[in-house]
């Protein structure tokens, strides 16, 4: 006898990147930890394979009373914690115009956030080919459809032509097209648009004939590289046309370390200040209507770094230090690859490398017989390296270069 219903989604048996994960821990258990390469977690994780949580903001944490963690958060966020977003995603670049912030719980909460007030049921959100799985999921449960355009051209590039045809055919639809760019360090394949991507990215949404809602996924910004640079496209963004409203997912669950306290931020960088209104009346809305408060501890441990230089300094330190970690083990997993003849899809930074393959699944189930546990795309493989050591990049890329070679 069924009860669920479907409602136009399919829902899996099991998820498949927490199964496949269960199955690289159970193959810790019994081999050990030098055994098996699990490069499936979303998480940075040490050399040793511990979680990697930061000591300065552990101190910060313990700073905390009863009251910061018992007591109901305002439902967009407390002045702390949005002064505290602001000044973290602009860094040197905060914008002249209109900024409203509003918490979610994780960047995961700013992408339902956005679908929700930006788009209608039955409609189509643009993103790009490869992408997060979970933007699909996203838009299925309310009652959107996933749309994409091909990410990279033949020559490895960003493929600007085939976005500005995808959105021009949505427009003859939709009035307005909320379109998801996740940029910089994209998830899966670690690219980051060029200042030169931008400018023909804004070009097109500018010239679309259709209102655009421009969603910017950056949540792995902190481990992008150098601060200023990551975040040079921003002023950028003052290029915008008045039909396009710029709207950013930010995660502070990835900027501090501290996934499981589950909070990040949707943030509007309008022009005028009734755009800016309308954002924060629809955002607080449905934030009231799903989750209605976020993890009030998160917020006052946010407010409390961003308030104290001398914090901020030491957290800034801790966190580029796990950067650069995490930088040198994806040049030495492209190194690798590029040595045995094989090359990755194009990668600047971040938590993860994808390779394209044929028969993703079999190469999949093939480095799991090996007890190397990667994600199969539909296109590829995802490697986690920001799960493994520089040791175990090596030997992970010169498994997945025999099998394709």
């Amino acid at each position: 006898m069924n009860f669920v219903k479907e409602n136009n989604r399919v829902i899996p048996a099991e998820d498949k990147v927490f199964a496949l994960s269960g199955r690289a821990k159970a193959a810790i258990a019994k081999k050990g930890k030098d055994a098996v390469i699990n490069a499936t977690v979303g998480a940075l994780l040490d050399d040793n394979g511990d979680l990697v949580v930061m000591s300065s903001v552990v101190d910060a944490i313990r700073t905390l009373t009863p009251q910061d963690y018992a007591e109901y958060a305002p439902i967009t966020g407390t002045p702390a914690f949005k002064e505290a977003v602001v000044k973290a995603l602009f860094g040197n670049y905060k914008p002249s115009g209109h900024v409203e912030v509003c918490v979610t719980p994780g960047g995961t909460g700013s992408i339902t956030n956005v679908i929700a007030n930006y788009s209608q049921p039955g409609d189509f959100v643009l993103t790009h080919d490869w992408c997060w799985a979970n933007y699909r999921n996203i838009c299925s449960q309310q009652g959107r459809k996933l749309a994409t355009f091909r990410f990279f051209n033949e020559e490895g590039s960003f493929n600007a032509d085939d976005l500005e045809i995808r959105i021009n055919e949505l427009a003859v639809h939709q009035d307005q097209v909320v379109l998801m760019i996740n940029t910089p360090a994209h998830n899966p394949t670690g690219y980051s648009l060029s200042n030169e991507d931008w400018e023909k990215l804004i070009r097109i949404v500018n010239k679309a004939a259709c209102k655009v809602v421009l969603f910017m996924d950056i949540a792995y910004i902190d481990y992008a590289g150098e601060e200023d640079e990551v975040r040079s496209f921003i002023p950028m963004l003052a290029k915008l046309g008045d039909n396009v409203l710029p709207i950013f997912g930010y995660s502070t669950s990835k900027t501090l370390t501290a996934y499981g306290m589950r909070c990040g931020a949707i943030v509007c960088m309008a022009k005028n200040a009734e755009d800016a209104e309308e954002f924060r009346r629809a955002a607080e809305y449905s934030a009231r209507s799903t989750w209605s408060n976020c993890n009030r501890s998160a917020m006052v441990v946010m407010g409390k770094i961003y308030s104290d230089p001398e914090l901020q300094a030491k957290v800034d330190e801790e966190r580029r230090m796990y950067r650069d970690m995490l930088l040198e083990r994806g040049r030495v997993f492209e190194k690798t690859l590029n040595d045995n003849g094989v090359k990755c899809v194009p990668f600047t930074a971040g938590f993860f490398v994808t390779i394209a393959c044929d028969d993703p699944a079999s190469v999949g189930k093939k480095l799991e017989e090996q007890d190397i546990f990667c994600l199969a795309l539909a296109k590829g493989i995802r490697v986690s390296i920001a799960s493994i050591s520089k040791e175990k990049c090596v030997k992970c890329a010169e498994a997945i270069a025999a099998l394709l070679k």
